[in-house]
């Protein structure tokens, strides 16, 4: 058995970042440019387009060229991946915990 379920260590540095998350929340509302998301966060521009670079890295998010910008928007299929693989996590510690209420338990009964 496994100690911990199988995680993409990128996927999970990249929404580690507050910002990311921010940016992700954001962008889980629509479609947005650098700029936008930029006047909406408490960083510049340019570290928006870093943390993109990021995000687009793991796909998390597509961009799309629109004019001079481009439009980013959230890949669904790869935040599926990422919540399944939060669920799995979630469900391994789960059982963690219940085999240390049992040992707890046990320990209890036997004093």
């Amino acid at each position: 058995m496994s100690v911990t379920p199988d995680v993409d260590d990128d996927l999970w540095s990249a929404i580690g970042d507050p910002t990311r998350r921010r940016m992700l929340d954001l962008l889980l509302a629509g479609e947005e440019t650098a700029t936008s998301l930029s006047a909406r966060l408490p960083v510049t521009r340019q570290a928006v387009a870093k943390h993109l670079v990021v995000l687009d890295r793991v796909g998390l998010v597509r961009g799309a060229l629109a004019g001079r910008e481009k439009r980013y928007r959230v890949d669904d299929t790869q935040l599926a991946v990422a919540v399944a693989q939060l669920e799995s996590v979630g469900s391994a510690w789960d059982a963690r915990l219940q085999r240390i209420k049992r040992i707890a338990e046990a320990i209890e009964k036997s004093d």
